[in-house]
């Protein structure tokens, strides 16, 4: 099985190599570029192919936030993974709604780190618990809509951030049958995509 390519950015040179340092412990784990900021990573995506993008959320010239963006947009399979010492509300609604797959701090631990480049790069959403209440807590509870009893058991994994492979696994159903439960919850509680949806779902099951 191949590594999985990861292109660091950040500001700060040190940090960037620091990070270098720690994900190359992992054996699975190949850093394949470094930038400064978003629109250099930008030019380095055609030529590094990574897996996943590890990204500052505050830079200058091209920030997190726009640098998921334009990921989002030019490289939809390529998932950005944010990574700040900002515990924001409104910083972490944006990279959100910018199409970061995830958004962690800077005093994670190397496992969870390592863990959760994996789990973004299987499809998953990551967030750090201390930065999802900050960005949830403001939000009013929304109506409540019947579901099944199998619908439920998939929004659970949909809030953890399983990808449709882990969650037909973990529930022994095909996948096609979670892929049109998916599509039933976002019907249902009127969400426009996945990563919204994990959101939803993430408040909801802390009610």
């Amino acid at each position: 099985m191949s590594r999985i390519r990861v292109l660091v950015v950040d500001d700060q040179e040190l940090l960037r190599r620091g990070l270098r340092m720690i994900l190359e412990t992992d054996k699975d784990i190949e850093v394949v570029g470094e930038a400064e900021h978003g629109r250099r990573a930008l030019a380095l995506i055609p030529q590094v192919t990574p897996d996943v993008v590890l990204a500052d959320a505050r830079m200058p010239v091209l920030d997190g936030a726009g640098l998921a963006r334009r990921c989002a947009a030019d490289h939809p399979s390529l998932p950005v993974l944010a990574l700040t010492t900002f515990d924001d509300a409104r910083l972490v609604r944006e990279l959100l709604d910018a199409g970061a797959a995830g958004f962690l701090l800077k005093d994670v631990s190397t496992d969870v780190l390592t863990d959760a480049i994996r789990q973004v790069v299987a499809g998953g959403l990551v967030l750090d618990p201390r930065v999802a209440r900050a960005a949830l807590s403001p939000v009013p509870e929304p109506r409540r809509p019947d579901l099944t009893e199998a619908e439920r058991a998939v929004a659970r994994l949909v809030a953890r951030g399983l990808p449709n492979a882990e969650i037909a696994a973990t529930l022994h159903l095909a996948h096609g049958t979670v892929k049109n439960t998916v599509s039933a919850l976002l019907r249902k509680l009127g969400q426009p995509d996945r990563t919204a949806l994990a959101l939803h779902l993430v408040r909801e099951l802390a009610d």
